[in-house]
């Protein structure tokens, strides 16, 4: 056996639902050899290969039957006044907190996603108002089925909401979970001059005078409004927000509007608009709901959570039953944000 690769081990504190599975194998990745020892571990036999940072974006609904990759690289530095590169096995909201305190801005609408760095270009993680492709200039990858060490530039992330070439890449693996790239680290494009993203509409209504708008601030009352409306994974296992929020055609938002006139939406893309998951599973009744240990969240309908012994499969059927539902109330269908192995 490798050395640094273990057997049989139980997956429960590596996802943040905090669900039981296993791995029949697993490695926690430091260093780029660490890499090539796990593949070469995986082809002599036969193993698929799953990266897994927090585990703070995945549903386990059964074992893991390969190798599970958990990318452990720590540090960052910058490359210049105003670009820093970050290891992808740094906690997320470490980074933006240390982003702020050295005076680099621009990531503070992102603070307190929780998951690893190396997370955020896969979902290219976005918040109030700011997504993770703003900012990004490169990412330093493996293809875990050539070994080939690259660099990719934002365009060849192919970012789009909540999605990227990692991630797409990962879904075609379906629930085997065969992973093709591993992100070792991220380059940033960040600012010494601060500009307040207020775009969001619960920011501008924390900062109706745009001079109380520092970076800390700002930071903070990120903090403050996803604390209020998200539970702590470390005390109600959770993935956050389960799916994402649909786009539909602007005319089939405006024969919703005329059987729900409340029905909330924001822009997207020409023709496009954007309607909240969580208003629509509101609506269907599934706020504060719960089936045995698994359930919705009493203050967010988009928050699927773990009260304690939930397996994987209870959250998964829970979820299924939620997106039926809207989709026969309101004729939309539901994409679950949260990857599902």
């Amino acid at each position: 056996m490798s050395a640094g690769i273990q057997q049989d081990i139980d997956l429960s504190p590596y996802n943040s639902f905090g669900v039981s599975a296993r791995a029949a194998w697993f490695m926690a990745l430091e260093e780029r050899e660490d890499v090539e020892l796990a593949r070469e571990f995986a082809a002599r036999h036969g193993l698929p290969m799953l990266v897994l940072g927090e585990g703070s974006n995945i549903l386990f609904v059964k074992d893991f039957p390969g190798l599970v990759l958990q990318v452990a690289n720590r540090g960052m530095a910058l490359e210049d006044a105003e670009a820093v590169t970050v290891q992808a096995g740094e906690n997320w909201h470490d980074f933006v907190t240390q982003c702020l305190k050295s005076g680099l801005y621009g990531l503070e609408n992102l603070a307190l996603i929780p998951g690893k760095a190396g997370a955020a270009p896969v979902q290219n993680i976005g918040a109030y108002g700011a997504e993770l492709e703003q900012f990004l200039l490169s990412v330093e990858v493996c293809d875990l089925r050539t070994g080939q060490w690259q660099s990719l530039s934002r365009e060849q992330c192919e970012f789009a909401y909540r999605s990227s070439l990692f991630k797409r890449a990962g879904l075609s693996a379906g629930r085997s979970g065969e992973a093709q790239w591993l992100i070792f680290s991220l380059t940033l494009s960040l600012s010494r001059q601060f500009t307040p993203n207020l775009s969001y509409g619960a920011l501008a209504e924390v900062f109706s005078d745009k001079a109380e708008a520092t970076p800390q601030a700002v930071f903070d009352a990120v903090c403050a409004i996803r604390r209020s409306k998200l539970p702590d994974p470390a005390e109600l296992g959770n993935a956050g927000s389960f799916f994402k929020n649909p786009l539909i055609s602007a005319e089939r938002y405006h024969e919703l509007q005329q059987q729900y006139p409340g029905i909330p939406a924001f822009a997207a893309e020409p023709g496009l608009v954007k309607v909240p998951a969580a208003w629509l599973l509101e609506q269907a009744g599934w706020k504060g709901k719960r089936r045995g240990q698994a359930g919705v969240h009493d203050k967010h309908a988009l928050v699927l959570v773990n009260h304690g012994g939930a397996s994987g499969e209870d959250i998964y059927l829970l979820a299924q039953d939620m997106s039926n539902s809207v989709l026969q109330r309101f004729g939309i269908a539901l994409q679950p944000e949260v990857r599902i192995l």
